[in-house]
């Protein structure tokens, strides 16, 4: 409605880095008549947290930050020393963690590289854990953004406020005769149907299991 998309004007903030994909995300939003798009041109991980306040939290963080990519300008020392890397995928996730308002949610996507590793990694992903429930993993498969990436991707939900005690996770496979996703036959929407159903009405089968906090911990928080 006219309502929804005035709200959207008013409440929705994104940023990017690069002035193509900013041009483009422009234009689209225009196209769907948001008229005023607010859409920064701007590296977000260029500014310390501590410079962010209440006013700056958000009560949803929907995002595919990038990955396997290296930051620039010494921007890692924007955040804590326990956190310096200079893998983005790992400081973004920082980043949304420090946003997010209490009972503030998310869903993000992010590459198995983030889910393992140790020293930063670890403090990384224990810092998500005890901030943050994240209930819900869903492994995707490892051709979801051909033809740009072939990385093993997941999707995270979590809600900031609470920690962690058990993680559902979800797998979802490639329909069924289809080897993989490609430029021409990519995923679908209405693919995640069953997940949909399913998350209603959590039980466990072979494409859904849980995982307790403790089993986690004692396995480094490798997720």
């Amino acid at each position: 409605t006219v309502e929804d998309m005035k709200k959207l004007q008013e409440n929705v903030i994104g940023w990017e880095y690069k002035p193509l994909p900013y041009l483009l995300a422009t234009t689209n939003l225009i196209l769907h008549d948001v008229e005023v798009p607010n859409i920064r041109f701007d590296d977000s991980l260029s500014r310390p947290l501590t410079e962010y306040n209440d006013k700056d939290r958000v009560d949803v963080i929907l995002a595919n930050p990038p990955f396997g990519g290296v930051v620039a300008n010494n921007n890692e020392n924007n955040f804590p020393q326990t956190f310096r890397t200079k893998e983005s995928a790992d400081l973004f996730l920082i980043l949304m963690i420090h946003l997010l308002k209490d009972g503030g949610r998310a869903a993000i996507v992010l590459p198995d590289g983030s889910l393992t590793g140790d020293g930063v990694k670890e403090r990384v992903r224990k810092k998500l854990l005890e901030d943050c429930n994240l209930h819900t993993i869903v492994r995707l498969p490892n051709s979801v953004f051909q033809p740009y990436a072939s990385v093993a991707t997941n999707l995270l939900f979590f809600t900031k406020g609470e920690k962690t005690e058990n993680i559902w996770y979800y797998e979802h496979r490639l329909p069924e005769g289809q080897k993989a996703y490609s430029k021409t036959k990519p995923i679908r929407p209405e693919e995640f149907d069953a997940l949909k159903s399913w998350w209603i009405n959590r039980e466990e089968n072979d494409q859904a299991w849980q995982v307790d906090i403790e089993t986690i911990k004692t396995n480094g928080y490798d997720l």
